[in-house]
């Protein structure tokens, strides 16, 4: 029970920090060092000529690795509890902190509009940042729901997910990050990636499944209240699988619904069209308020997660 009552403590410092301080750019990151832990294994990969079936197999080697690597690093909290109790809180709290993208989240969104107000060609270089389409012939509001579509997606990827994991078992929170990682920077369905990555976007997918699904019913019962809901809710049951993905339609439906607008489509990658369902029926015209509404969201989501695992921690400490 003292176990529980100091990893409460620590997720709530963990969330708080990422609320106030994001990610700082200039500042050691462990995601940075996972990020260039994959980029290493490509090279490595990419030296020994594989391809199809190998190359596959490799990549998979490539993710089991570094699950374990993950694993330990996330073991160390719980024997850090065993040693010093205030070591463990520090630790914890900044495995916390450095597995939500709350703030940054926020942050990068905000930026496209703001650069979208100074012109179309700033918008659509800061869209670039935070999405793996090419940006180069967007209009405004392909460019407003792109970054809607990143906030949905992310309210599950980058906030919900993680803080589910860490909250179920502590090691859990930087397994899934590095899942997600390797997915964002292999989980590309090309020529590239399609065999070095497949599986690990096979093993993001999986990883997602509950979470996408918790993250979106989260969106549709804070905003229970929106005019919009049982439109939203229509929405979402229509469209929850209109996407290759098993999971990102179950945030953008709900999302679109709420905003009576049409998400999707086809878009172009690496100078190829990738033809996309839209989901949605309505398509009402995008404006900015579109992506602050999507933010909030993501906040209300959040906000009711932590109410919840305050709730279910106290009354297992409590028991």
């Amino acid at each position: 029970m003292q176990y529980l009552a100091y990893k409460l403590i620590a997720i709530l410092i963990g969330v708080l920090l990422d609320l106030i301080l994001g990610d700082p750019y200039n500042f050691f990151h462990p995601v940075k060092v996972m990020g260039n832990i994959i980029s290493f294994e490509e090279k490595l990969i990419r030296r020994t000529g594989a391809r199809g079936g190998f190359l596959k197999v490799l990549g998979l080697a490539a993710v089991l690795f570094n699950i374990s690597l993950a694993f330990l690093f996330g073991y160390l909290a719980i024997i850090l509890f065993k040693i010093n109790k205030y070591l463990y809180l520090i630790y914890t709290s900044y495995m916390v902190y450095v597995c939500l993208a709350a703030r940054s989240l926020h942050f990068e969104a905000d930026m496209v509009v703001k650069e979208l107000d100074h012109s179309l060609e700033r918008g659509r270089k800061r869209l670039s940042y935070i999405v793996g389409r090419d940006t180069s012939e967007l209009s405004e509001e392909e460019i407003l729901k792109a970054t809607i579509e990143t906030v949905a997606e992310n309210t599950s990827d980058g906030v919900i997910a993680p803080l589910i994991y860490i909250a179920i078992y502590t090691p859990l929170g930087l397994v899934y990050k590095f899942i997600n990682t390797m997915d964002s920077m292999w989980g590309y369905k090309n020529e590239k990636y399609g065999d070095l990555g497949f599986f690990a976007a096979k093993i993001d997918d999986l990883v997602n499944l509950v979470p996408a699904r918790l993250s979106a019913l989260l969106i549709l019962i804070t905003n229970i209240f929106n005019k919009n809901i049982f439109y939203a809710c229509k929405t979402f049951f229509k469209y929850r699988y209109a996407h290759a993905s098993p999971n990102s339609a179950f945030l953008e439906a709900p999302i679109a619904g709420l905003l009576k607008i049409r998400l999707g489509g086809p878009h172009k990658y690496f100078s190829k069209i990738v033809d996309k369902p839209y989901i949605g029926d309505l398509d009402e015209k995008v404006n900015k308020n579109g992506v602050y509404f999507t933010i909030k969201a993501m906040y209300k989501a959040l906000a009711l997660l932590i109410l919840a695992i305050v709730a279910i921690y106290l009354k297992l400490i409590l028991k």
